[in-house]
């Protein structure tokens, strides 16, 4: 399938922009849409810095039917859709659900009405770990049942899986791979393109943005839970293999390899890592000593989750590539650029 094009949404964000670098690295035709409410342009100039090659991207709000139909108008011969758009921050989500509730669901509903309507038959559709609640027993593999999700974005991830499987089943000739993937961390190794978030809740920009002196300190929340040093435990993935996995899933997909017309793979290491060996990590990576506090729990966090992924291994040939240090080293190494890139701008 070499030369397919496909359509990536939420394309100038993280893990949708390293996804892209992928795609292309591996023979396809790529077109982006994202509205860069979250996205961001510089996410796209690094992308074609590394590509050598521009990429298309449509400022367009997948909230409007209109507006999307349009993309697909324009371009007939789509034939996958990989869709990252939505809305992520946990702590936002419990403070504005129907903003979530909103956007995350009626741009999946759209996305899949374009599927139908313009006959494109392979979707990936972007879930998360955070869809197993607080599971009872770990690691999770694609069979655990899901328990109450602990945020309002959790929940959007949980219902759009459903209106996936559901919609599967009334439309015979589309395929849908729902990818649950744990912690994206890090970034592209050429450092051309990484994690850009100004006030970041995941924690391993919020280490670098620690250690680089953009915030004087951390918290560690919750240090009573019951793990082996009393902080949650997470999944950490290096943001390049969850994207080749996207890239994979597709290729599984576009080769009829797929048994069912909706499969579900869990993307992580396989690996829980705490908060605090995660911060012990990224200390032995830069040689710093980070500045953190040690608080109370936080709302909607989960106690511990991490995955079994021998499924995505064993039917999408999935090979993880990058160890935690590796994680670690590229997300410091970005951090560090951007700091640059700020003071140069500054001066």
């Amino acid at each position: 399938m070499k030369g397919a094009k496909i359509l990536v949404t939420g394309g100038c964000g993280y893990i949708g922009g390293h996804t892209i670098v992928d795609l292309v690295n591996n023979g396809f035709d790529v077109i982006s849409v994202d509205d860069l409410s979250r996205g961001s342009l510089r996410m796209l100039g690094g992308i074609e810095e590394i590509l050598g090659i521009t990429i298309k991207n449509y400022k367009v709000d997948l909230t409007n039917l209109d507006d999307t139909q349009a993309i697909f108008i324009e371009n007939p011969d789509i034939i996958g859709i990989i869709h990252f758009a939505a809305y992520k921050s946990v702590n936002e989500s419990v403070l504005e659900p129907l903003k979530y509730y909103r956007n995350n669901l009626n741009s999946l509903v759209n996305i899949l009405q374009c599927a139908k309507d313009y006959m494109v038959p392979n979707v990936v559709f972007s879930s998360s770990c955070s869809v197993y609640g607080n599971a009872t027993k770990l690691p999770v593999d694609e069979l655990t049942p899901l328990t109450t999700a602990e945020s309002p974005y959790a929940f959007t991830k949980q219902i759009g899986e459903v209106i996936c499987a559901d919609f599967a089943k009334q439309n015979e000739g589309i395929n849908i791979s729902l990818l649950r993937y744990f912690n994206p961390v890090g970034a592209h190794p050429s450092i051309l393109i990484g994690e850009l978030q100004e006030k970041p809740e995941n924690l391993v920009p919020v280490i670098t943005q620690t250690a680089i002196g953009k915030r004087a300190d951390m918290t560690v929340f919750g240090t009573d839970y019951d793990t082996r040093d009393g902080s949650c435990i997470r999944d950490y993935i290096h943001v390049m293999d969850i994207a080749n996995a996207h890239t994979k899933a597709l290729q599984y997909l576009i080769a009829g390899k797929n048994k069912d017309s909706v499969e579900v793979f869990n993307l992580g290491s396989g690996n829980g890592v705490s908060v605090l060996e995660l911060i012990q990590s990224f200390e032995e990576v830069s040689g710093k000593k980070l500045n953190y506090i040690l608080g109370p729990r936080r709302a909607g966090d989960v106690i511990a989750v991490y995955a079994d992924n021998s499924k995505a291994r064993k039917l999408l040939g999935w090979m993880i590539q990058y160890q935690l240090s590796q994680m670690m080293d590229t997300a410091w190494r970005w951090q560090q650029k951007l700091h640059v890139d700020e003071q140069m701008h500054l001066n």
